[in-house]
Parts: C-alpha cells; structure tokens; sequence
C-alpha cells in the first residue's frame, strides 16, 4: 500500500450500479457510514426519483456526485433519430449540472443497423461532440468520451481504445470534452500507458483529457451477453495499481470511481460488499 492511501481513500467513488440492489437513499446512507465521499448516479434512478431531489439527498448526506451516466447514442445517420439523441444529450447535461457534477460520460453508440462503416459512424459521433460541447460548457459540465472494450463495437461503442476517444477529444477545447481511463475496458491495450500520457495535464483548463478515471477488473469466463462481467477489484488480471499510478504521473487527481457490474455482488448485502471494495482499494489500488 502506498504512503498516500488516506488521500487516496478521500477520493475513492462508489457507481451506483456497482450496488444497484440499493435504493439512491440506501447508496447515499451507506457511503457516508462508510466514508466513501463520492457517488457516480446513472440517469434512470435519478430521474425515477426526482433530480432535484437526489442533488439535495446527495448534498445532505455529505457527498458529491462524481459523474453522470450516460449520454451518447450518436451513431445514427437518421436525421430525426440524431435530433433526438442530441435533444437527450441535453437534457443530460442539464441533470448533470443540476446535481452538481461536471462529468457527463459517454458511450458512443455501436454501429447502425445493416452497416459496416465504423469510421463514418465515428464521426457522426465527432458531430455530436460539437453540437454539444458549447451547450455543456456554458453549464459547466464536460463530456467524457468513454472507449469501451472493442468486443462492444458492434452494438454499443465504435470507440474502442483511448487514442480513438482522444482522436475525437481534441478536436474540441479540452474544457468542454475530455476521456473517461476505465481499466476494465483499455487494460488490454499495449499502448494505453502512452496514451495515458497524451492525455494528461494539470487540470481541464490547462489541457488535462482526464475527465473520469473508473476501476474494474477483467475476469474470465465472460458471461452470456458480457455487459455483466466485470470483476471485483482483485479478482482479475487488470495491474489496478500501475493505472492508477499513470493517471496521477500524466496529473490527475480526481476522483477514482468503481463501477462494477456484477450479479454476484447485487446478490449480496449491500454494505458487506461497499466494506469489501473499500479494503480491495486500498490493497489493490493504493
């Protein structure tokens, strides 16, 4: 364990679907019990419960809200069904700003019906980014890109690896869109600790891409459909602590979010499984 592991602790995040057995006030009650000082909320609880009631809920308990999930969905060429998405996209934005988060992460969206043209769909994406980057900066939210493991680029994400999310990233002024680092999905990748790199700044304003930096772990079998297959902190093969320590030398210092979607862990008691994360954190983590 390092030296740093208080401050380390300070910043650790809990996803809401890594404990989707909890109700938001459960999530909310049970992370402060547990000194964890930062959630990560998902759109459809949040807006089931009321937006402005979970900021306050969140804010009263103690904590802030580390990001909001998801925005995206840009992929296809149907020009109502682009207006709609975008439409959607700012009403996220809107949620995001007000609970107070200035992280909306993005999946991309796979590849159309019928289609094979991943770049053409990329771009599609590109365009996205620029009818939306003002709008969520003039809110103070960014829009982090996140690539997800290429064995969802068919139907959910055309950006698979971190330098085709900062491919698309730069494009744009880096307070307006940045990149999500998610070892579950990039842990593969030989290239990801230069790109890590590539990524790095001081801060959103003086060039940081790093907008969210999320843990899980890669563990095999992969179940039917895969989505639910990500691991517990240390079940797996993914060097946990070797990504963190590449974020924070490329100068991040933000919250370190664990999104873990696991039946396993649903199945069980939710604050046995939040006292397990914390210690697997600190051990495989810090």
């Amino acid at each position: 364990m390092s030296d740093d592991a208080p401050s380390l602790l300070d910043r650790l995040s809990l996803n809401q679907q890594t404990l989707r057995q909890w109700s938001l006030p459960e999530l909310a009650d049970g992370c402060a019990r547990a000194g964890v000082r930062g959630v990560g909320l998902w759109r459809a609880p949040v807006q089931e419960y009321g937006v402005a009631a979970a900021a306050r809920l969140v804010r009263d308990a103690g904590l802030r809200v580390t990001s909001l999930c998801r925005g995206g969905f840009f992929t296809a060429p149907d020009p109502g069904e682009r207006a709609a998405a975008l439409d959607d996209n700012r009403a996220a934005v809107d949620e995001a700003a007000a609970l107070g988060t200035d992280t909306l992460v993005l999946v991309s969206g796979g590849l159309p019906a019928g289609s094979r043209d991943l770049s053409g769909a990329r771009e599609r994406v590109a365009d996205a980014l620029g009818e939306l980057g003002p709008y969520a900066a003039e809110r103070g939210v960014r829009l982090a890109v996140e690539p997800l493991h290429p064995m969802y680029a068919a139907d959910r994400c055309v950006v698979s690896t971190l330098a085709q999310a900062l491919d698309l990233a730069e494009r744009f002024p880096a307070g307006q869109v940045g990149v999500v680092v998610d070892t579950y999905h990039l842990w593969w990748d030989d290239t990801v600790g230069t790109q890590i790199g590539r990524a790095g700044g001081t801060g959103k304003e003086n060039g940081s891409r790093i907008a969210a930096f999320q843990l899980a772990d890669w563990v095999t079998p992969l179940p039917a459909g895969v989505l639910l297959g990500r691991g517990q902190l240390g079940d797996g093969v993914v060097d946990l602590r070797w990504f963190r320590q590449r974020v924070e030398t490329a100068g991040y210092r933000g919250p370190v979010e664990v999104e873990i979607f696991n039946p396993a862990l649903w199945a069980r008691d939710g604050t046995e499984v939040l006292a397990e994360i914390v210690d697997r954190f600190l051990t495989h983590v810090g």
